[in-house]
Formats: C-alpha cells, structure tokens, sequence
C-alpha cells in the first residue's frame, strides 16, 4: 500500500539506497554525548559576529541543522531567546536574537547565506513560527521528529531517535530553563549547541530508513506541509480567556464565566506589562476557584487563599531559582487588585456577562470526540466510525505506521458524522479536511468500500 517515489530529490532532500536494504538502527550498548566535538560556542550577540557567521554559512555546504530555545513559563511572549544552527564548514552558531534585532541585524542575510539549503529540525512546528517573526525563511524542510513518527519509532523525543539511530543520547536537563537569562551559563550553551550536532547524521540515517521502507515520497508530503504551515504568522485566539484550564466547569454559570473573564483580562494586561508568564501572577486554577465561589466580602476573598499568596513554583530543582527572579514582580500585585476585579465583575448587569460559544457538531471541523456520546445517540454513525477505524488500524499495521499519522483522527470522525457516509467523496473529503496526497491515495478507496 505503500507509494514509491519516481525521484529522491525535492522538499527534505531526501536520499539513500534502495529498499530492503541493512536495518539501519544502532546495534550496540548507547552512550551520552558529553559536548559538541568542536567544543562549547561562545554565544553570537554583535553585528560583527553575525555577519561572520553568515559568510561561513555561506561558504559551508549540506543541510542546515536548527533549533530555537524560548523563555516558556517564565516571559510573557513567544518569542526566540536563542537560535542554533549547525552546518558542515560553518561550525555550530548560537546566535541571541533579540540582543541581535536591538542592533539592526538583517536576517535576509542569513536567509541568502544558507540559500537553499535543507533545514533539519526536530517538531518543526514548535520552531518554525518563531524562525517567521525573526526573519528566517527557510525553503526546504526535513523533520527529524516527523520522520521518526512516519518510521514507526515508539519514542520520537531527539534524544531518544539519536540513540535508536547513532547510539548517542543527549542530556535534556536545561530544556525547561530561563532561556532570557543572561549571560548564558556554559552548560546551557553546551545543552543548546548539542541539539543541532548530530541533526546532519540523524537525517542522513533516516532518509536511508526512510527509502528502505518506500516512505520518502510520504515524508517529502509531510515536511512540506509543516513548512507551509509553520511559515505562517502567529494566528490570535478568537476568545482569548476561553483558554483558561477548565472553563468548561463554568459552561451553564454566566456570572462566573463574568468573574473568570474579568480576572484573565487583568491578569493578562499586568503580564504584558511586566513581561512575565500569567500563571506566575495568578494560576488558571485560581481563577477558576474565584469563578465558581464568587467572593462578596473580605472574609470569604481572604478564604481563597490562592487569591491570597504568591504563586510559587517548587521543581526541587535549579529551577526554582529562575522562578525567584520573578518574585519582585509577583509581589508588586497585590491581592487587592484580584478583590477589585472579581467585585466588580460581580456587579456587572446581566447583560453583560460574557457567553461562550456554543461547540458545532458540523462534519466539517468539529465532529464530537466522545464515543459515549456516539453511542448513545447516534448508535449507527459510531457503527461506521468503527468499521472505518478497523480499515485504517489494518493498513497502518501492514505499513508499520501508527494509524493517527496515516490520518488525524478528527478527519475520520468527522468524514462518519452523518447519517449518509457513503454518499461522500472520500477523497475529496480527506483533501477537503487537509490530508495530504499521500494519504489520500493510501487511504481514500479501502474507505470507500467500508462505508457503501
């Protein structure tokens, strides 16, 4: 059911020998990769040493291995705090983007000294939306993490594909760091460079794993895909406060939903300010509390007691120390201000309290993901989502695929979210919903047949 490829070029650039050949895993006892072979990179933060490194991409050749390192939990925004790039005859990079924006740097310049080169990144989608508000503009992809999904792997972290393919494992301990700290210490600049060291290697073993089990044309579908996606401009919530943690709670409470509203708005606008994350200020758990309690006096605020406290952190490890920097800020807002909003969302008119939108069960986006409630009330759909279920699990266990990669799981329910499948075009369906080609055409007739 496979689909071969007519070529080996082409997004991801992919290469390797003919099918059927050697198994390309490490076979022996792994070991940790203490530090880059080169040695430990200074961090890049000057014009003079970016243009440096521009013109020794320029002059290097092969795939471009990249990676970005942000400031998750502890800033406010999304933004890239360090990019790494490795490639053969430029060395390993690690540049500061934002010390390098305040002095004017040009990324087309960067952008033209890598050309069109193959950018090896590991959840490319994690990285690629920051590359697009730096500057970066990458043309071709391949992404180690989607590869390794395609190939079956159980375990598709970095750490754990470099082990199954090089015999190499990479220490993870700084991924959850203060990425804004400066200066960086040695050994998070050593976690940050080895992330890009072996990504040339990784593909090189995976593009030959990939040919070996006639999936390069799939990957090449993929990787392009997760470029033109990645490649986009960061997409705003149309309800931001909906994203607090179990608002659903509050689905048939509108007065809470007011409190809940009121107290995200606030807390968002001082994060903006402050350039900290909002759950460092108040966590979505304690708003939630408040929603549901609604507290009209002092005495029963002051029995909130998340209302009441610090937000603190407590890993048992260095980072706590990191979460501490951000203390002076935390005790900046005072309780006071949690009592004012939640009072005045209180006395809003009924009018004005917020609604949140109702879920649409169309076939097009949003069929229910319950099976309790297919069951229970539409008995022969769920029937057909079975039937159809037991197709794709057959085809992903003759491809040795795992079935929610031959196709998202949504695109299923939805495709069985009428009372009249077999009247669908199948594969216009899948197109329609996003699949790519190469699961259309593995998929859409075996489908067909199931639903008639």
């Amino acid at each position: 059911m496979s689909v071969r490829p007519t070529d080996t070029t082409g997004v991801g650039g992919l290469s390797g020998g003919a099918a059927g050949g050697n198994d390309p895993r490490f076979h022996g006892e792994p070991h940790l990769l203490a530090e880059p072979r080169a040695g430990v990179p200074d961090i890049i933060d000057t014009l003079d040493g970016f243009q440096r490194y521009c013109e020794l991409l320029s002059q290097g050749v092969g795939p471009l291995g990249a990676d970005a390192e942000r400031a998750s939990g502890y800033r406010y925004g999304h933004e890239d705090w360090l990019v790494q790039f490795k490639r053969e005859g430029a060395g390993i990079g690690l540049l500061d983007p934002v010390a390098l924006a305040a002095q004017g740097a040009d990324w087309s310049q960067f952008n033209d000294a890598v050309g069109d080169a193959t950018w090896i990144i590991h959840d490319s989608l994690q990285d690629l939306t920051g590359f697009y508000d730096i500057g970066l503009r990458p043309r071709r992809l391949f992404d180690t993490e989607i590869a390794a999904r395609l190939l079956g792997l159980h375990r598709f972290g970095l750490s754990a594909v470099t082990e199954y393919y090089l015999g190499m494992t990479l220490a993870k301990e700084h991924s959850a760091a203060d990425w804004s700290y400066r200066p960086l210490p040695r050994d998070w600049r050593n976690y940050a460079a080895l992330d890009v060291e072996l990504l040339a290697e990784l593909m090189d073993h995976m593009s030959r794993d990939l040919v070996r089990q006639g999936k390069d044309e799939w990957a090449r579908e993929e990787f392009a895909y997760a470029l033109r996606e990645g490649l986009q401009p960061r997409k705003p919530h149309p309800v931001p406060w909906l994203r607090i943690s179990h608002i659903n709670v509050l689905s048939h409470d509108r007065l809470g939903q007011a409190v809940a509203k009121a107290l995200w708005e606030q807390r968002d606008r001082l994060a903006r300010q402050y350039d900290i994350e909002p759950a460092l200020l108040l966590s979505d758990a304690a708003i939630i509390e408040a929603a549901r309690k609604k507290p009209h006096n002092n005495r029963e605020f002051r029995a909130i007691r998340s209302l009441n406290v610090r937000v603190r952190i407590h890993t048992g490890s260095e980072q706590d120390k990191m979460f501490e920097r951000y203390a002076p800020i935390q005790r900046s807002v005072k309780p006071s201000l949690w009592k004012t909003t939640i009072q005045q969302a209180l006395d809003l008119p009924q009018d004005q309290w917020p609604t949140m939108p109702q879920p649409q069960h169309d076939a097009q986006t949003n069929a229910p993901r319950s099976m309790k409630y297919w069951q229970t009330h539409h008995p022969h759909r769920y029937e057909t989502l079975q039937n159809v279920r037991r197709v794709i699990a057959q085809i992903a266990e003759d491809t040795h695929t795992p079935a929610d990669v031959i196709i998202k799981p949504q695109i299923v329910r939805n495709l069985c979210w009428t009372d009249h499948p077999e009247c669908r075009d199948v594969a216009g369906f899948f197109t329609e919903q996003g699949a790519r080609d190469w699961q259309v055409r593995l998929l859409a007739a075996s489908v067909s047949r199931v639903i008639m």
